[in-house]
């Protein structure tokens, strides 16, 4: 019950092959095989940027220190 012999193998393949043809299987690993490749490049072009080096951050510049409030317009 647990493996299938070659006859079970065959009568599964001709099944298949009845319901989807030829052609819908070649198509079907076509897609596939797209869907790999689309999702190869995708990961190679996430990884590109990330070899970049990173900008560096924008100088702060500070102007002339700033006098304290008087104190009545704190409260």
């Amino acid at each position: 019950m647990g493996s299938f012999s070659l006859a079970h193998w065959i009568v599964l393949i001709v099944v298949v092959m009845l319901l989807f043809g030829r052609g819908r299987i070649s198509e079907m690993m076509g897609d596939f095989a797209k869907g790999i490749n689309s999702f190869k490049k995708g990961l190679a072009d996430g990884d590109a940027p990330a070899s970049q080096p990173a900008a560096p951050p924008p100088q702060v510049t500070h102007g002339a220190p700033v006098a304290p409030a008087p104190e009545e317009a704190r409260r």
